[in-house]
């Protein structure tokens, strides 16, 4: 049986950047103060941009928008993943709080790669 997507809320690549996205607002909201308009902001808006870019690539009315809105989100998630490896450099994370995010982030380019191939 098919599940019909009739939304970019029903992709489960946009719930797992949805995931993403709050695991590093509780895993920021910790970071120094000194931190807020520099680390903590920068690692926000590029987890956001991750559910962010695969609404808007849904949205579009070809295959090939739609994958280019993919692969700006796979850079997001290589951006937000060398934050990550920053702040664990920085001591402002412990290794197992960034080892849970880098699986879901590997997980996510994963199936996105996946859907990627499948568009062409």
């Amino acid at each position: 049986m098919s599940v019909k997507i009739e939304s970019f809320k029903d992709l489960k690549i946009w719930q797992k950047g949805m995931e993403i996205v709050i695991d590093i607002y509780n895993l920021t909201k910790d970071f120094p103060r000194e931190e807020l308009y520099s680390m903590t902001s920068q690692m926000r808006r590029s987890a956001i941009s991750i559910p962010s870019n695969i609404a808007e690539g849904f949205k579009r009315y070809h295959d090939k928008e739609y994958r280019q809105f993919l692969h700006i989100t796979l850079g997001s998630s290589a951006e937000l993943e060398t934050q990550l490896i920053l702040a664990k450099k920085l001591e402002y994370i412990k290794e197992k709080e960034a080892e849970k995010i880098y699986e879901k982030i590997d997980h996510l380019s994963r199936m996105i790669t996946a859907l990627m191939r499948k568009l062409k």
